[in-house]
């Protein structure tokens, strides 16, 4: 009965040292995967060990060393207990057919019992708890937190002197540095876990297209989103006012810039508030209402453009090129479209940019930006000196685009379909088809 019941002891032992060694994976990989900003908030919460949790990751390579400790000591223990623990319980069963050979006996015992606990172990003890800890780390990470914070406690002296051994050698190798910068991500990163979240996670595409746009905010300058000159309505100093109030009736704005004679010599912007109570035939000088012109180089970061509008209450800048000329205005709203896509209010008539016109063939105005185009065609047009469809063509061709004029670029072909103010207000776009023998080679 004695030899029954210890070999009971020694599987159940078996079955203990498995368990624990998966304990340990796991709680390694769920300390390296979870974020801390994460438990931080948890702990801030009141939620349940995340204090524990909390004090493990402040403590990364300790803690790692525990846990490697823990590991170290279950795949030896399994070694030493399982193997004859299983090998002798095959005994019986080998001598109830009539192997009677030891050596037999005994070779094949150890194969088999082998084969099992290295299985066991790997499936069990390692892979399971691994990418468990992987795809779930916070709660992994909790409840793995007080067995393994009373581990930490009961191993410190020789966790700190195995520490201290992997520090220096890591030192030799030109490795320095603590736990506290790794789990960093790169803008590129971030934007992949984003895309990954989208395509795997939960992640709307509304929600995805906001956060990558939010990423490429920084990366945008003026020149690459503001109105053009040659589409700026203004107010002119030697004008009357009823002719003001024309411009206003056929272009609809809410501010317009004041010019004397042309854009060339901009003096100040009027605000459409401001006309208001005054009638088309007062006698009225606009220099009276005018609010002071701000200019900004062509290079400017929109993120920096949105401090200034936030910072000056003017929702309205202007634009200048290295020469000191005016190329254009850019707006608080051309800046939050860049985030939030585009925004009509109650009195745009603005068709959009990019209109199919059969397979493959899109209607798209001249002023869109290349980058927007670009995402929109899924093309990779590009250029140091033009941001917009209408530059590029134009920069191609080597003159002033006209009517009819045809390119074949890098994936498709453009023609000019529209022209005015000598550049190219309308092009049609023909996206080419790959053969599929290139496709297949």
């Amino acid at each position: 009965m004695e030899p029954a019941v210890n070999q009971t002891i020694l599987i159940l032992l078996t079955i203990a040292l498995v368990v624990l060694n998966g304990f340990f994976v796991a709680a390694e990989f769920a300390l390296v995967k979870v974020r801390k900003s994460r438990l931080e908030r948890l702990a801030a919460d009141g939620g349940l060990f995340s204090t524990r949790a909390l004090w493990l990751v402040d403590r990364l390579d300790n803690s790692l060393s525990v846990c490697q400790i823990g590991i170290t000591m279950a795949s030896l223990g399994l070694g030493w207990v399982g193997e004859p623990a299983i090998a002798r319980m095959l005994e019986p069963t080998f001598h109830a057919v009539g192997v009677t050979s030891d050596v037999v006996v005994h070779t094949v015992s150890f194969i088999v019992a082998f084969s099992i606990i290295t299985a066991a172990h790997l499936v069990i003890g390692e892979q399971v708890p691994k990418i468990l800890a992987i795809r779930k780390p916070e709660p992994l990470s909790l409840w793995c937190a007080l067995p393994l914070q009373l581990f930490y406690v009961l191993f410190f002296p020789f966790m700190l002197a195995l520490s201290a051994t992997t520090s220096r050698l890591l030192k030799l190798l030109g490795v320095v540095g603590g736990a506290e910068h790794e789990g960093i991500h790169s803008a590129e990163e971030l934007r992949s876990l984003v895309s990954d979240a989208h395509v795997y996670g939960g992640l709307s595409r509304a929600k995805h297209r906001l956060i990558d746009a939010a990423f490429e905010f920084d990366e945008t300058i003026a020149r690459q989103i503001m109105v053009p000159r040659v589409e700026i309505a203004f107010f002119d100093t030697q004008q009357s006012l009823s002719r003001a109030y024309d411009t206003v009736k056929a272009t609809l704005h809410t501010r317009y810039p004041v010019c004397e004679g042309s854009l060339d010599h901009v003096v100040g912007v009027v605000h459409i508030k401001d006309l208001f109570g005054v009638g088309p035939n007062e006698e009225l000088d606009v220099r009276s209402i005018m609010r002071p012109p701000r200019f900004v180089p062509e290079t400017t970061r929109i993120s920096k453009l949105l401090g200034i509008f936030k910072a000056t209450k003017q929702h309205l800048a202007f634009v200048v090129d290295e020469h000191g000329t005016l190329a254009g205005l850019v707006t608080l709203e051309n800046v939050l479209e860049q985030i939030v896509g585009e925004v009509q209010d109650e009195f745009d008539v603005e068709t959009p940019d990019v209109v199919p016109d059969g397979p493959g063939r899109y209607l798209v105005n001249g002023g869109i930006s290349l980058g927007a185009l670009s995402r929109e065609l899924n093309i990779d047009w590009t250029s140091r000196d033009v941001s917009t469809i209408s530059g590029y063509i134009t920069e191609k061709l080597g003159h002033v685009p006209v009517v009819g004029d045809r390119l074949e670029l890098e994936g498709a072909v453009a023609e000019v379909v529209a022209v005015g103010n000598s550049r190219a207000t309308s092009v049609c776009i023909t996206l080419q088809e790959i053969d599929s023998s290139e496709a297949t080679s």
